[in-house]
């Protein structure tokens, strides 16, 4: 299977942060966001990662390489100006393929510790399919989202409303590259749509997740993040 990366976004409510830097590139207890993202994916056996950029997207680049400090292989796909969730996929589609329908797809400027080697089973489900699917790693809902986004019922079906717990989606997610297969390269389109198409035919599952996610947002939430895990790394100092 192969992941890809979301680091397009300019991180307005990062700045003046990201004047300079892109948002995957803020280090958190001196790593910077996208390398743990690398890492995870490379400790779960996933070894083919692409990374769509437009802000400061060279920076990126240059960062990262070919990703083989972490034994993997890196490749880009730029954006002259960000094409959204949906857009940058459809825009990266002949990257992705050569792996079969099913990938792995996470934002660059997340923080979690879930194990993305779950999802091999959901992954295997999703290929056997018929009609193409999604299945979205749901999260409690955070202070800033306290209505969630999707019901994740009893049988880890997503709904919009009903019987369930509403949860959060974590910008963590296996599609089914089929889905963008009407989407021109260079269409900017975000993912609302493909959600709502896919729920409402029932081909969309979930799974919640309680470990440690966070989405960085701002500047303040960065330094509570940095400051949490310099703590837990280096008790006493």
């Amino acid at each position: 299977m192969k992941a890809m990366i979301f680091a397009a976004g300019r991180g307005e409510r990062m700045r003046p942060l990201t004047d300079s830097c892109p948002k995957p590139l803020l280090p958190v207890a001196g790593k910077p966001l996208i390398v743990r993202q690398i890492e995870a994916l490379a400790t779960a056996g996933i070894r083919d990662i692409v990374i769509n950029h437009a802000w400061l997207g060279a920076q990126i680049e240059d960062t990262l390489g070919d990703g083989t400090r972490w034994g993997v292989r890196l490749q880009y796909s730029p954006e002259t100006e960000a094409l959204e969730t949906a857009g940058g996929i459809a825009q990266a589609a002949p990257l992705l393929q050569g792996a079969g329908n099913i990938f792995l797809a996470v934002s660059g400027d997340i923080l979690s510790q879930y194990d993305y080697a779950q999802l091999a089973a959901p992954a295997a489900r999703l290929a056997k399919a018929a009609q193409p699917g999604m299945h979205l790693v749901m999260v409690p809902n955070p202070d800033f989202h306290p209505a969630g986004d999707f019901v994740l019922d009893p049988h880890g079906v997503l709904a919009h409303d009903g019987s369930g717990e509403r949860l959060t989606f974590g910008n963590i997610g296996l599609y089914d590259l089929r889905m963008f297969a009407g989407i021109a390269p260079g269409t900017r389109m975000a993912m609302s749509p493909l959600y709502r198409e896919c729920i409402a035919a029932g081909r969309a599952t979930g799974e919640r997740y309680d470990g440690l996610w966070e989405n960085v947002g701002t500047p303040a939430q960065l330094d509570a993040l940095d400051r949490r895990l310099r703590a837990v790394t280096m008790p006493g100092r």
